[in-house]
């Protein structure tokens, strides 16, 4: 083989190299943007399922959070907190709390049991101080389960913690003490007839009158006026 012949086989070899590693290079870069596409409508995926406040909750967590530990940190250097906080909020923001403060809080009340239990899900929510750590642990640890769907089992995978439970015993017992504080006794109707020998008697007949009252109110007549067959 001649010098000439050589080299051009040479130039061919070294070119056909180059085109191979660019042509692995392309498939790499399609793979990486495949995965990175996937992984974008995952994410986006997620984003739909979760609720369309969920940016502006997220946000307010993370400001209670980080409140929380400028408030411990101004304690453990004997700082009050509070006064600390004014010193260095401008007269704007000052003035836009003070405004709220000062506004009444209009309570638009409820009129079925959805609402009722749209406000009280409100006031829990606005109680609760989240834990970000025990967040991101959780997320970690179930993976593509942390956001369940319909098809999620999630039994056995988690476990209640001891601080939430109690949590939990206090607020259904101040709900226990408000209800009975709003509990009453009806008033006793005098021009009623007495058909009943207690209490108990009293609210059993109430409800055989209520459900069975317009079937047997001709027999209970005759009954009174000793004309009953």
């Amino acid at each position: 083989m001649s010098d000439e012949a050589s080299t051009s086989a040479k130039t061919f070899a070294e070119k056909q190299a180059e085109r191979m590693k660019r042509l692995r290079d392309l498939h790499a870069k399609r793979n990486e943007a495949r995965q990175q596409n996937h992984k974008e409508v995952v994410e986006e995926d997620k984003r739909k399922k979760l609720p369309s406040n969920w940016e502006a909750r997220k946000r307010q967590a993370e400001w209670i959070m980080q409140d929380e530990n400028s408030r411990k940190e101004a304690e453990a250097k004997g700082i009050d907190y509070d006064r600390a906080k004014l010193l260095n909020m401008d007269a704007i923001e000052a003035g836009r709390l003070d405004r709220k403060r000062k506004k009444k809080n209009p309570d638009p009340g409820f009129a079925d049991f959805e609402q009722a239990t749209i406000r009280q899900y409100n006031r829990l929510v606005k109680g609760i101080k989240p834990n970000m750590e025990s967040y991101e642990e959780a997320k970690e640890k179930l993976g593509p389960a942390f956001y369940g769907d319909r098809n999620t089992i999630l039994h056995g995978l988690h476990n209640d913690k001891k601080d939430a439970v109690d949590r939990m015993v206090d607020d259904l017992e101040k709900q226990i003490a408000k209800r009975e504080k709003y509990s009453r006794r009806r008033m006793h109707n005098d021009d009623a007839d007495i058909d009943y020998i207690n209490e108990r008697n009293a609210k059993f007949n109430q409800k055989l009158e209520r459900f069975y009252g317009e079937h047997t109110r001709e027999t209970k007549l005759n009954l009174e006026r000793g004309t009953a067959i």
